[in-house]
């Protein structure tokens, strides 16, 4: 693929005006530099921000760890303010508590972990604002993710993984439409999170020593039990109680007061006072128990995978890389078409498969699909 620099000058040869770049600007330091980067290749930008989530609905300090709120916003139209770009704010709550917020408290009501960061970029970021993009006559859709887009095995522009390997955000970009990817800048890809603040701080950027957003953007510092407990019904959540049960015995452990608070691989925070380490393994949803047990038994080799999506072709029993969580190594898996979705055969055995993440595969660094682990 071009340098941007030369794209924009291959696209004023060819249509005799500059391509323009509509980036969504989330008040953050990475979608500052993209905007920021965009305007130093002579791109035209338009910046947007959405305006997801109401924090005085939950106990979160916005701005401390946040996306998008009020505080976020202002940032983000301090930074458009100074670089000179046309700016424009996205009521986008009611589609996000649609498509985030009411998934996200289902799966963990139903014994899943979900990953809400995907149900975000595939509604909001590359549906909503590919829409925007289209709506504002503008030519490409930028964000702050990290990630490439260089050209695939076949020649066409695809996702790569970016040169910081432990911001790379790919995992969470699975679901995108392959026909929008050639549409797709991704400004930061090229560089790691120590160089986009020294460049943002150069620039002059508000957003240059801003902390960066952790965990789950809505829910913040308060935690996903308190979150999901200041947004469910306390009948609902009284009837999602049960047995703590020790595998493979099945004695019972104690009570818990939730599924909702177990996730795969837990350690801590089990409400137990027995003096050995125990992990949760699985939680039951015919009668809400949650089995713990030793570590030994949160390894598989077999993993179950529901709506995949692919980005390239993939073969019928193809190894590919596999990571089944954001913050990990991929490990190698034959991919096996079933009736149901998908079957991966991992060479070795992974620890904590968790129901609601995702398994995303690449090939080398390509970006190539994902699903979704289930039960």
């Amino acid at each position: 693929m071009q340098k941007a620099s030369e794209t924009v000058q291959k696209f004023q040869d060819q249509f005799g005006r500059k391509p323009r770049a509509l980036v969504a600007m989330s008040g953050g330091v990475d979608s500052s530099a993209a905007a920021s980067l965009l305007v130093d290749q002579g791109y035209d930008v338009v910046g947007a921000t959405m305006q997801v989530w109401d924090y005085s609905q939950c106990d979160v300090t916005e701005g401390n760890g946040t996306c998008c709120s009020s505080l976020d916003v202002d940032d983000a139209r301090s930074v458009a303010d100074h670089l000179g770009i046309p700016f424009y704010v996205l009521n986008c709550e009611a589609k996000f508590k649609h498509a985030v917020i009411e998934p996200f408290l289902k799966a963990y009501l139903e014994g899943q972990t979900p990953l809400p960061c995907v149900n975000c970029n595939t509604y909001l970021k590359f549906d909503h604002l590919i829409r925007k993009m289209k709506e504002l006559e503008c030519d490409y859709l930028a964000t702050g993710h990290y990630a490439q887009i260089l050209a695939g095995h076949d020649g066409r522009p695809a996702i790569f993984t970016s040169t910081d390997d432990w911001k790379d955000q790919t995992y969470f970009l699975f679901t995108i439409d392959p026909e929008v990817v050639p549409k797709l800048l991704f400004p930061i890809g090229h560089m790691k999170k120590p160089d986009v603040r020294i460049y943002c701080e150069e620039k002059g950027l508000v957003t240059a020593k801003k902390k960066d957003s952790t965990g789950i953007c809505f829910v913040g510092d308060m935690g996903y039990g308190k979150f999901i407990e200041s947004q469910v019904s306390p009948e609902i959540l009284k009837a999602k109680s049960g047995l703590i049960k020790r595998y493979p015995s099945g004695l019972v452990m104690g009570p818990h007061t939730g599924i909702h608070h177990f996730t795969i691989g837990q350690g801590k925070g089990l409400g137990l006072t027995h003096h050995e380490k125990l992990f949760v393994l699985k939680v039951d949803l015919q009668d809400n128990t949650v089995w713990v047990g030793d570590e030994e038994y949160l390894y598989s080799k077999d993993v179950e995978v529901i709506e995949p999506q692919f980005l390239s072709t993939v073969e019928d029993g193809e190894v590919l890389g596999v990571k089944i969580r954001y913050q990990q190594k991929s490990s190698q898996a034959q991919v096996h078409r079933t009736a149901t979705g998908l079957r991966l055969e991992f060479l070795e055995k992974q620890r904590a498969v968790t129901p609601g993440q995702a398994a995303v595969f690449y090939r080398e660094k390509q970006l190539v699909g994902g699903g979704w682990i289930t039960l």
